[in-house]
């Protein structure tokens, strides 16, 4: 794939009106969906002028929550490829017949890989694709070029170098935003970000606030997803001296739902199926298959936990005394500082009151998920161009903007943010090689017809 350095910004969207743009695509973030865009492309032999930015200095993968142990949930025949392409160069099974552990992995009889391996799977694809990367910068904004003749037919991509604050623009001919998820922060923490946590950084910034990894602390995990869990497991080992509680506002941790009937809503085949539905519709299934993803934890290490709960109720009967507690019912709703500790407010779900807790944490982690609204920011200057109020998309994942306002051949489209309008497997691993193929079907489509009559 063709590369070109980044420029300068040294121009308005009016001034490149009429000049060629400098990419043919430009993907706003280099995360899983980027990549399995770019192994798509190279497995269809298109060669374009493309360029990724990536605020990362590196590719990884959830870093935070690279835990020793923890297993992928879905199966590796689910990677970048084999959905779409068995016989492509970036199949997991390529992947380990090249790091010569293909033998070793098949006599662990597991169709779910180490967390740890499946980071080290992408990087080793990422790997392929450097000199088409931007790494170290983040994308400020994404506006059009507006051409007084006729349709935008150009996109300016604004971004800014982590390291200098140099700002940067391109331009291009269509744009990807996938940026993935913001930590979603349902308290106020301003003046405790020493003290509150997000689970995204759980095993970066934890060992650097805590370094004592055998003195007394106290810590809350927030949460009752599988996030949480896997931390709260985590903590007993990692701070064996320490106390943990685990809030949950439901009335249970609960399991999963993986089986294969219910799996079937992650089929690529069924996008189309939901997104031809009604919106409410589209409410309702989502709500019906929430415990295949939202809120529920993998049944093993519900196991886990419910055997080491039970090994304390062997030696301590009190719940109160226990070293690792989970507490149901309660919702975090707000903190505040007690000494050099903080304590939480907490809701009773099952009737509404607000209490404090009883205990005061050195620490608390949070397990309360993402918010998907990163693009809607990057494209607020676009927003008089679009069809209705919202950025909703066609199937294909492209903006609707209207048909007057952008040209055909020209787009936007959006990646991880469309559960409401592709379904539950949008932001997940699971559709990405075959998702990848059909974006790069959507904005190459001439080129892709081409190379499949050749």
């Amino acid at each position: 794939m063709a590369t070109m350095p980044l420029q300068p910004e040294n121009s308005t969207p009016r001034s490149q009106a009429h000049k060629e743009p400098q990419y043919d695509l430009v993907c706003v973030g280099f995360g899983p969906a980027s990549l399995a865009i770019a192994i798509a492309l190279h497995d269809r032999g298109i060669n374009p002028r493309v360029l990724y930015i990536e605020k990362q200095r590196k590719f990884i993968w959830h870093a935070g929550m690279l835990l020793p142990d923890a297993r992928m949930q879905i199966s590796f025949l689910k990677d970048m490829a084999t959905l779409r392409d068995p016989t492509s160069t970036f199949t997991f099974i390529n992947y380990l017949k090249c790091k010569n552990r293909l033998v070793a992995f098949t006599n662990l009889s597991t169709f779910l890989p180490l967390r740890e391996e499946y980071n080290d799977y992408m990087s080793w694809c990422a790997a392929h694709f450097e000199e088409n990367v931007q790494y170290g910068h983040e994308t400020s904004s994404v506006s059009a070029v507006r051409n007084e003749d006729g349709p935008v037919k150009t996109w300016q991509v604004t971004s800014r170098d982590t390291k200098t604050n140099q700002s940067n623009t391109i331009t291009a001919r269509s744009v990807v935003i996938a940026i993935g998820g913001k930590p979603r922060i349902p308290i106020p923490i301003s003046g405790l970000e020493s003290q509150i946590v997000h689970s995204s950084s759980y095993s970066t910034a934890v060992p650097q606030i805590l370094k004592a990894t055998q003195s007394t602390h106290s810590i809350a995990v927030v949460g009752g997803g599988q996030s949480s869990a896997e931390i709260f497991n985590d903590l007993q080992s990692r701070y064996p001296d320490s106390s943990v509680s685990l809030f949950t506002g439901a009335s249970a941790l609960k399991p999963s739902d993986d089986s294969p009937f219910v799996n079937e809503v992650f089929d690529p085949e069924r996008v189309d199926d939901f997104y031809r539905l009604p919106p409410e519709s589209r409410q309702q299934s989502t709500l019906s298959n929430k415990a295949t993803n939202y809120g529920v934890v993998r049944p093993e290490l519900l196991d886990r936990l419910y055997k080491a709960m039970y090994h304390q109720r062997l030696h301590e009967p009190d719940p109160c005394k226990w070293q690792f507690k989970i507490v149901p019912w309660r919702e975090v709703v707000g903190s505040e500082k007690d000494g050099e500790r903080i304590r939480l407010r907490l809701k009773n779900t099952s009737n509404g009151e607000i209490s404090m807790s009883d205990n005061a944490f050195d620490l608390a982690i949070l397990g309360t998920g993402y918010e998907r609204k990163g693009h809607e920011t990057l494209l607020e200057s676009t927003r008089d161009l679009l069809q209705e109020e919202r950025f909703t998309v066609e199937r294909d994942y492209r903006v609707k903007y209207r048909k007057d306002a952008v040209a055909e051949g020209c787009g936007v489209w959006l990646q991880g943010c469309c559960e409401d309008t592709h379904g539950l497997g949008d932001t997940l691993l699971s559709m990405l090689a075959v998702r990848g193929g059909e974006m790069v079907d959507s904005i190459f489509g001439s080129q892709t017809q081409q190379r499949a009559r050749l």
